[in-house]
């Protein structure tokens, strides 16, 4: 359906957590475009990192509705819909099961919407697979120019069509660039849910940033934490910072912080992560960063993916008053555009979307490259998790709004989430703690 200055570009996004949704409503103001006036629903995908009202708050990205779905809520919706613009902000599998379920859908339609999707931010695990489950939207969107190579190379070499590849560039980035240091001097450790995933290194590394704070008293050391004990972020976390830090005994000059990343950035002077996307953010505003070797240079880690970077640094070295230099061409090929050309990294994607809104006859069918004939022992398993068989129809009892009345499935919801979270939390680490005797 063609856009036009007079008319507002209808854009929905269905993501399955509060980053996704911060990636997928922000990406989708980037690459309307320029002369369109956006609608934004949101459709937040009903699971176990279902972002909370505090965490959506905290995002900050504002839409003209927002409510929560099933997969076979929102392909309802969206079979009744005149959308323009999709935008699917989910893991891999849950991107998959949607194509396929769209493809149903919309078999008789040839004026679809523009399907999107990409990645929240650094992919350093898990390509091909994470690749091959977004194959079949229109866009498929490569954070930097190193990353559009690899997507390529990835469908090239299975013989799928590459065209969807599209570079852009992380759509949060901005905010004022780093210029001097602050009084006082701050330090932010960018904490991740699930990075390092065990409490041996989760402690180490709590331990390191309270004796750098007893080190350099003189500074303030923050502890930057994405999600509060109960809630999920797009990775389960198993041992909070917040429970670790309760029995250490840290100085006055260390702290625990929330809230928007680009806000404690703009106070920032020096940001310490393991592999956290934060580092992107903070390299595009120039400031000092670090990606710790404390605990190896390792796949698992993800930290891998800063070699070369300039970055690369101890503990030991930053208390020691070590201040990192990025590597500019490293920077220039992961699309932080430190020196300036963020304000076009998205021209291609805009244009991409005007042509396929313009295209005569509309849209062609939905093309992932599984099917049950690519994947047959694979793809069934995938969209029956959402509820669709193999074909992308909804399976007999799957769940919908109009059968439970909605206080009671509401009620049920949240003590299952409940459930699901203090297992995480509470009962698996003890059981893996017993393994371990």
């Amino acid at each position: 359906m063609p856009a036009s200055a007079t008319k507002a570009l209808r854009v929905a996004v269905l993501a399955d957590s509060d980053t996704r949704w911060k990636w997928g409503a922000l990406t989708a103001n980037r690459i309307a475009p320029n002369d369109s006036d956006i609608h934004l629903d949101g459709y937040l995908l009903r699971g176990r990192a279902t972002p909370t009202a505090r965490q959506l708050q905290e995002v900050g990205v504002d839409a003209d509705s927002l409510r929560e779905v099933t997969a076979v809520e929102f392909l309802r919706a969206m079979a009744e819909e005149p959308y323009d613009v999709l935008v699917l902000a989910l893991v891999g599998g849950g991107v998959q099961a949607v194509l396929h379920g769209l493809k149903r859908v919309w078999e008789d339609r040839a004026d679809r919407p523009v399907v999107v999707t990409g990645y929240v931010g650094v992919v350093y695990e898990k390509l091909a697979d994470g690749l091959l489950l977004r194959h079949g939207a229109d866009l498929v969107l490569a954070n930097s120019r190193q990353d559009a190579d690899r997507f390529r190379a990835v469908y090239e070499g299975v013989g799928a069509d590459a065209s969807a590849v599209t570079e852009v560039a992380l759509p949060f980035l901005g905010g004022a660039e780093h210029t001097g240091d602050h009084d006082p001097y701050t330090v932010v450790f960018a904490a991740q849910p699930s990075v390092p995933d065990n409490r041996r290194d989760r402690t180490y590394l709590l331990d390191r940033l309270i004796r750098h704070a007893r080190r350099h008293p003189e500074r303030e050391v923050l502890l930057k934490l994405r999600s509060k004990p109960g809630e999920h972020t797009t990775h389960i976390e198993e041992l909070p910072y917040q429970k670790l830090v309760q029995k250490a005994d840290p100085p006055s000059n260390f702290r625990l912080v929330y809230g928007h990343m680009g806000e404690v950035l703009d106070r920032t002077d020096l940001l310490v992560t393991v592999s956290s996307t934060a580092a992107l953010e903070a390299l595009h505003r120039r400031i000092p960063t670090v990606v710790l070797t404390d605990l190896g240079v390792r796949e698992a880690l993800g930290n891998h993916h800063f070699v070369g970077s300039g970055c690369l640094a101890s503990w030991d070295q930053l208390d020691d008053g070590h201040r990192p230099v990025p590597d500019p061409e490293w920077v220039a090929r992961q699309g932080v555009a430190a020196g300036g050309g963020y304000a076009t990294a998205f021209d291609a994607a805009r244009r991409r979307i005007t042509e396929l809104l313009r295209r005569p006859g509309g849209l062609p069918p939905l093309t992932p490259y599984y099917t049950p004939v690519t994947a047959p022992g694979y793809l069934p398993g995938i969209l029956a998790r959402h509820h669709l068989g193999p074909d992308g129809t909804p399976l007999p009892g799957a769940p919908a709004a109009d059968r439970e009345p909605g206080a009671v499935r509401q009620i049920v919801r949240r003590a299952a989430r409940g459930a699901y979270r203090h297992g995480v939390q509470r009962v698996a680490p003890v059981i893996r703690r017993m393994g371990e005797l």
